[in-house]
């Protein structure tokens, strides 16, 4: 297949992204939160009538160098970044987990790195800071496998970090994760985890307001999710994107941490097409903190515009 393009696949894509059940549609009253004092780490915002907030983790801080960046071409990501006003050398990749409270539900969409590859581990303090203790916390939805998404599950002790959660996961996802655990070195993880997970069908509405979205290309398995109350529409990309500049300006480059290519490239373009006819509310979990925002055209591509 054609990375650099296929029409026919984008257009999969873009069909695959549908508008949320009739059930999602319903309005939903939040839980009440608690009053908290103003955080550098912690962001609130609303969708429609549900709160959200964005819980920061910490950031990946990778070398655009051939040995540590995902896209080959160094130089030529060197020219985008620095054309964006950001250092040409470094690639930083925010990490920030997203609670929705939907009705009586409190949802944790991704676990953060749990301080894995070189960032803080400073999910729990954030959830604190916005007023959440982790025992409160009675949904976590998993985009995909990965470290950075899954290695809050457990604290440093092997314990669950949010112990009267289920963890739900696409099937096949889950499958993945299972499969790659040994190799991963993640066996304590899944040990952990298993009784408390409740897989899902690719596409299934989650909760009341939150449907899983299939974003193909990055893990088998890989999933959005799309929350919606009354007229307020969100969209969780996950790892469909990892670059505000990068994934969005240069779609058509080969992710190295992909699994699928191709199907990564089509992913990408679709959600930059439906992104900007829709005028959709974007939430990037690797974008610049608090990672809201939404694509919008120029010149002949796409630019990320943060939400101010």
């Amino acid at each position: 297949m054609n990375v650099h393009a296929s029409l026919a696949a984008a257009a999969l894509i873009l069909a695959s992204i549908t508008a949320c059940s009739p059930e999602a549609n319903k309005t939903v009253e939040p839980a009440s939160a608690p009053a908290t004092a103003p955080s550098p780490d912690f962001h609130a915002f609303r969708i429609g009538t549900l709160e959200a907030t964005a819980l920061r983790d910490g950031v990946i801080t990778l070398p655009n160098a051939a040995d540590e960046s995902p896209w080959a071409d160094t130089a030529a990501a060197r020219t985008v970044l620095t054309a964006a006003g950001q250092p040409g050398d470094v690639i930083h990749l925010s990490v920030q987990p997203l609670l929705v409270r939907d009705g009586g539900r409190v949802v944790l969409i991704d676990t953060g790195a749990g301080g894995r590859m070189g960032t803080q581990n400073r999910l729990v303090g954030s959830l604190r800071a916005a007023g959440v203790d982790p025992t409160l916390v009675t949904d976590i939805l998993i985009s995909h496998a990965h470290g950075d998404h899954v290695g809050g599950l457990v604290g440093a002790d092997g314990s669950l970090t949010f112990p009267n959660a289920v963890v739900r996961i696409s099937e096949p996802e889950w499958e993945y994760m299972k499969a790659g655990a040994a190799r991963a070195g993640e066996a304590a993880l899944l040990a952990a985890v298993t009784p408390k997970v409740q897989p899902f069908a690719p596409g299934a509405q989650v909760t009341p307001s939150i449907k899983a979205v299939p974003l193909t290309g990055h893990t088998p398995g890989h999933s959005g999710y799309e929350i919606v109350s009354g007229t307020g529409r969100l969209l969780y990309i996950g790892d469909a994107m990892h670059s505000s500049v990068i994934s969005v300006q240069r779609p058509e480059w080969i992710n190295g941490w992909d699994t699928d290519s191709a199907a990564g490239v089509a992913t990408r373009q679709g959600l930059l097409e439906r992104g900007t006819a829709d005028s959709l509310r974007i939430y990037g979990v690797h974008f610049p903190f608090p990672g809201l925002g939404r694509f919008e055209r120029r010149d002949d591509g796409f630019v990320w515009a943060p939400e101010r």
